[in-house]
């Protein structure tokens, strides 16, 4: 075939051919992997050879690799380069790949074999990776449906499929609604408090609208600064209750798939024995069951909560002695008026650090980071082709020259790009046949995009961002292995944020700061007593911020662990916040209906995750603190015992094997000076 994303792109290492990829390739290229891949499972259950660990559960491992990665491109690309064609052919997509995913884990025959392998693993002398392989795809099965009757396993693969077609709809919905607001200002008096790199940025957007005066709308780096500066309370209201009522109600109504893809969820996990979906996601993780979870999130509300109540309070008095008129701080007005406290508490302001943070020094600084850690290097490759012209490509390269991964950054928000910003890769690390093929890893952002006559600048929340995408990019590309399922990132739920969280600590080290920070405009350095204040600043409202996440987690919770038909959305989440509120709540407004994380991102019943490797991290941390935070032995074990063995060993061993003991979540809570 001539399709390009099924012919070696003849690229160095492989590069995806971006620039010869058109949308009439992506079904062609799918419907072919897909029927390649079932053949390669068909000559697995045909081998008349006994089954052995070779000939079927590592050579299942490799099956449908082409697939694997013509997903890998579609997919990312949905998210990062989408528009409405892509979306729909998502949609048309769906329920092919489901099908295919349900002829492999529903395959009795094939399964057979890999429970024979299963019993006989005592004695076949397996490596520890082999070991999980083994455990891994025997699970697998069980937790996709091998052993259910015929009928049950036909009422599953119904359910996977709508299951899918839904989280897609969902994601789509959101995507939607937040592309369609836009707040268009022509008067020059409704910009009051908006520093001068927000103000350049609502004019450029306004630009590319061809619309006169300024334009802001609800992606991360439009939205969170105007609620920041604007002075205009009527303005920050409607920006908010925009934000916070996506997908509530309208054309793209989430609630009633809200209801559909949690009761889908828990039919399944019911169907496969299970109480609730959380029962059945959370066994799989290292916290293992729901109690743990529960305990995890009240052992840090407990402390949090009054803290937390305690700093609001502090702000609404101290905003009323400066003439705000409500009887409680409303939500729209608490990052404006926690801004100014901040302002003049510890003599820093968000933009007062903007400008000693130019993305072309932030990224030779993360990188220079990661030299000095882990020893690797960053090569600009100009000669490979990109899926849009802000992107950059990096060759990854080991202290002894080996290649270890290409780094895709794609940094700047446009349409058809969805809000936020991740780590993924286009291709993982695997060795079939002993061949190693090294990752394709990228992150995504949302940052400033440069204007005409001004730099791209982060805010401080930015470039801790930045550390945070670039420390699950590290865990890709310093994976090691030969199962693609088991390497970099591809580690249970609850750890895959460690590597992140943990380098975002370097992002309040004087020490680090002081070594790239310079002015835009004079090339000053950073000023030592900007640092202080910045390091002085950093738990500022830490437990409004630990109490925000607890509340999403237990909002996740709430909804995975349904073991009936939820029945009204809008109650669920109510019922489930009630007894930690911070903020008033008002009518008309809805986390869950724009959740993507848990609805449509892959973290139902994980959201928890988040604080669960913040313990973690603070835990680890600790141990740089303690040896140095450039330490090369510390740096050193954490890529040994950590970054390069992805999930090929139980995560809570390789954490005992680095830390020498079990995390402790008081690390946090004192890190975040709550206790």
């Amino acid at each position: 075939m001539d399709n390009p994303l099924l012919i070696p792109s003849g690229l160095p290492y492989g590069a995806p051919r971006f620039d010869a990829f058109r949308l009439e390739h992506y079904l062609p290229a799918f419907r072919e992997a897909i029927t390649r891949a079932k053949a390669e499972v068909d000559a697995i259950v045909a081998d008349p050879r006994p089954p052995s660990f070779a000939n079927t559960v590592e050579a299942l491992e490799f099956a449908g690799a082409e697939l694997s990665e013509v997903s890998g491109i579609f997919f990312n690309l949905l998210e990062a380069e989408s528009d409405d064609a892509m979306q729909q052919l998502a949609e048309e997509l769906s329920p092919l790949l489901t099908e295919y995913e349900m002829y492999v884990s529903l395959n009795e025959p094939l399964f057979a074999r890999v429970k024979d392998v299963y019993a006989q693993r005592d004695g076949l002398n397996l490596a520890p990776d082999q070991r999980k392989l083994l455990e891994d795809s025997y699970k697998g099965f069980v937790r996709s449906g091998a052993q259910l009757s015929p009928a049950d396993k036909q009422t599953y693969s119904h359910l996977e499929e709508e299951l899918s077609l839904l989280e897609l709809r969902y994601g789509k919905n959101v995507l939607d609604e937040t592309n369609a607001f836009t707040l268009e200002l022509s008067d020059e008096a409704e910009l009051e408090g908006l520093p001068p790199f927000l103000r350049e940025q609502g004019a450029q957007a306004a630009r590319q609208k061809g619309l006169p005066g300024w334009v802001f709308d609800l992606t991360h780096p439009s939205y969170v600064p105007f609620l920041q500066y604007s002075a205009r309370a009527d303005l920050r209201e409607r920006m908010w209750r925009a934000y916070n009522s996506r997908a509530l109600g309208g054309e793209h109504d989430n609630r009633g798939l809200c209801l559909q893809i949690a009761d889908l969820r828990r039919r399944i996990a019911q169907l496969l024995g299970y109480p609730s979906w959380a029962d059945y996601i959370l066994e799989e993780r290292m916290a293992k069951d729901i109690p743990t979870v529960r305990r995890l999130l009240d052992r840090l509300m407990g402390p949090s909560l009054p803290a937390a109540r305690t700093e609001v309070a502090e702000l609404l008095a101290w905003a009323r002695e400066r003439g705000y008129k409500e009887a409680q701080m409303q939500p729209w007005d608490f990052s404006w008026w926690s801004e100014r406290y901040r302002a003049e508490h510890f003599e820093l302001r968000a933009e007062e650090l903007k400008p000693y943070f130019r993305l072309e020094d932030c990224i030779e600084a993360v990188f220079g980071l990661a030299t000095r850690l882990y020893g690797i290097r960053f090569e600009p490759r100009t000669d490979l082709p990109v899926y849009h012209p802000d992107v950059r490509v990096f060759d990854v390269l080991d202290e002894s020259g080996r290649h270890l991964a290409l780094f895709y950054a794609d940094f700047f928000p446009r349409p058809g790009k969805r809000g936020g910003a991740w780590m993924t890769n286009f291709r993982e690390l695997s060795a079939p046949g002993g061949v190693e093929r090294r990752p394709l890893v990228s992150i995504v952002t949302n940052f400033t995009k440069p204007g005409e006559n001004a730099p791209s600048l982060l805010t401080h929340e930015e470039l801790t961002t930045f550390l945070h995408e670039f420390g699950h990019a590290l865990h890709g590309m310093l994976a090691e292995g030969r199962y693609p399922s088991m390497t970099g990132t591809n580690v249970v739920r609850d750890f895959v944020e460690l590597p992140s969280q943990l380098m975002e600590n370097w992002a309040f080290e004087p020490e680090w700061l002081r070594g790239f920070a310079r002015h835009a405009q004079t090339g000053e350095p950073i000023p030592d007593a900007l640092v202080e204040r910045l390091a002085a600043a950093r738990n500022y409202h830490a437990a409004y911020f630990q109490v925000r996440q607890l509340r999403f987690g237990l909002l996740d919770l709430a909804w995975h662990t349904l073991q009936q038909a939820p029945a009204d959305a809008e109650a669920l989440e109510r019922d489930a916040l009630s007894g930690c509120t911070l903020l008033p709540d008002i009518p008309g407004c809805s986390i869950s209906t724009a959740f993507n994380h848990i609805f449509s991102g892959g973290y139902s019943a994980g959201y928890y995750s988040y604080k669960w490797a913040e313990v973690l991290e603070a835990d680890a941390f600790s141990l740089f603190r303690e040896k140095g935070i450039f330490s090369r032995e510390v740096a050193d074990s954490f890529r040994r015992n950590i970054l390069t063995r992805g999930g090929s060993e139980d995560e809570a061993v390789l954490w005992r094997r680095f830390r020498g003991r079990d995390p402790e979540p008081e690390s946090l809570l004192k890190k975040l000076e709550i206790i």
